[in-house]
């Protein structure tokens, strides 16, 4: 079992891909808590460079909260991250995370319908990028 669900765009730009997947985000619940610079970072504290890859921390409150109630521990796999790199110019990559797949560590079977869902509605986004 993969651990993410992954699409690549054409034809692109890397402000435009994140657009719409922030976007696709919101209309299946999601909203972005977070949006890390992944290369903007490395090159401030490590002078490092390196391509354009953004990690977005998506979170529908809904889902979270059935997952919160049903295991107190689950904020640590919170939020859903996404990631969308350009490693060539025009060509993006959007990847989730499948939390059916991270969720296989918790032992809590009530957590498998939530995080089921979870999935579908990601790979929702993914497919509607």
């Amino acid at each position: 079992m993969s651990y993410y669900i992954s699409t690549t765009l054409k034809n692109i730009t890397f402000k435009d891909a994140i657009e719409k997947t922030i976007a696709a985000l919101k209309e299946e619940g999601f909203g972005v808590l977070t949006e890390i610079d992944l290369k903007a970072t490395l090159k401030k504290k490590l002078d490092a460079d390196f391509y354009n890859y953004t990690i977005l921390g998506a979170c529908n409150p809904q889902m979270a909260y059935q997952a919160l109630q049903a295991e107190n521990k689950i904020g640590t796999m919170l939020p859903c991250n996404v990631i969308v790199q350009e490693r060539e110019p025009g060509v993006v990559e959007v990847s989730a995370v499948d939390p059916a797949a991270s969720m296989m560590a918790v032992e809590n079977d009530s957590l498998g319908g939530i995080a089921k869902e979870v999935q579908m509605k990601l790979t929702k986004v993914i497919q509607h990028i």
